[in-house]
């Protein structure tokens, strides 16, 4: 019997393919297309969903299911003796407290993360605990360090357009404001549960530039390092890939020594509420186990 399951969402962009490799477990997100259900990564790619999106159908996200939860659990409970649960940012969706409340019945056993990270630095916590219960800590451990460094990551948003960000509720009123500047590229910032408004930009390069300054800032105020040697960088997108790989090019120039980790499609879910031609840079302190 192995010891701890990593399970995590479809929000962290870890498809089912990558999922099996890393020797983990991913819930696809539910969300509902002009009446009809669909599984992320299970029965729509993000070339379908885009096609979708665009063409003005009606998208509303869910959760997944109680049952969908419970019934992976159990399951895994039969051949690990513990799980460790890392759901999306609980200000950005329910699914956390829900997963947390499901867990009481449990016994300790699934321990659930509430660490406010979304995709790319989701993603990186998965990996975190990965790496802690291959170094034998418990899943309480995991769960209490990822919630203790919960804000030692940051994520900044240029979006094409607020019109789906504000569609979805995913704003606080202060980004909202900026609904009425949409000829603006505004860049929005994750820096714990909600997504808010950080700068207006005129052009997509003043976005970019906007962007790689926040990162930097953050590397010597927020972090205490110059250099970037002790955190992850990554770059995610909405459907434009060759834009975003340009966009690592330019960060790496900006900041000679790092190295942009990852270059990832943001999950459907995040897609549906931020839209296509997104663009956004991210980092996380990195685990130095002892």
């Amino acid at each position: 019997m192995g010891k701890i399951a990593v399970v995590t969402d479809s929000n962290s962009g870890i498809t089912q393919e990558q999922a099996k490799a890393y020797g983990i477990y991913v819930l696809p997100m539910p969300f509902f297309i002009n009446d009809e259900t669909f599984y992320e990564d299970i029965s729509l790619t993000q070339e379908q969903f885009y096609e979708k999106l665009e063409g003005n159908a009606d998208i509303s996200t869910s959760m997944p299911s109680v049952g969908s939860v419970t019934d992976l659990w159990d399951g895994l409970l039969q051949e690990y003796e513990e799980i460790v649960h890392i759901p999306m940012s609980s200000g950005l969706s329910s699914s956390c407290e829900t997963a947390a409340m499901l867990a009481q019945e449990y016994g300790g056993k699934v321990q659930v993360v509430n660490n406010q990270r979304i995709s790319v630095t989701q993603k990186q916590s998965v990996l975190d605990a990965m790496a802690m219960a291959e170094h034998g800590k418990s899943a309480q451990e995991i769960k209490d360090y990822l919630e203790e460094t919960r804000y030692d990551s940051s994520i900044y948003i240029m979006v094409d357009t607020l019109y789906y960000l504000k569609k979805g509720g995913r704003l606080t009123p202060a980004a909202a404001a900026l609904g009425t500047l949409l000829k603006l590229k505004p860049v929005l910032q994750i820096q714990g549960e909600k997504l808010d408004s950080y700068a207006k930009a005129r052009t997509v390069k003043q976005a970019r530039t906007i962007m790689i300054e926040a990162i930097k800032n953050d590397f010597v105020k927020r972090f205490g390092d110059e250099s970037g040697e002790s955190m992850h960088l990554f770059v995610a997108y909405t459907k434009d890939e060759r834009t975003a790989l340009d966009f690592k090019s330019q960060i790496e120039t900006a900041l000679p020594g790092c190295e942009v980790e990852v270059v990832d499609p943001l999950s459907l879910s995040v897609a549906c509420h931020i839209g296509p031609g997104a663009l956004a840079v991210a980092c996380s302190k990195k685990l130095f186990l002892t």
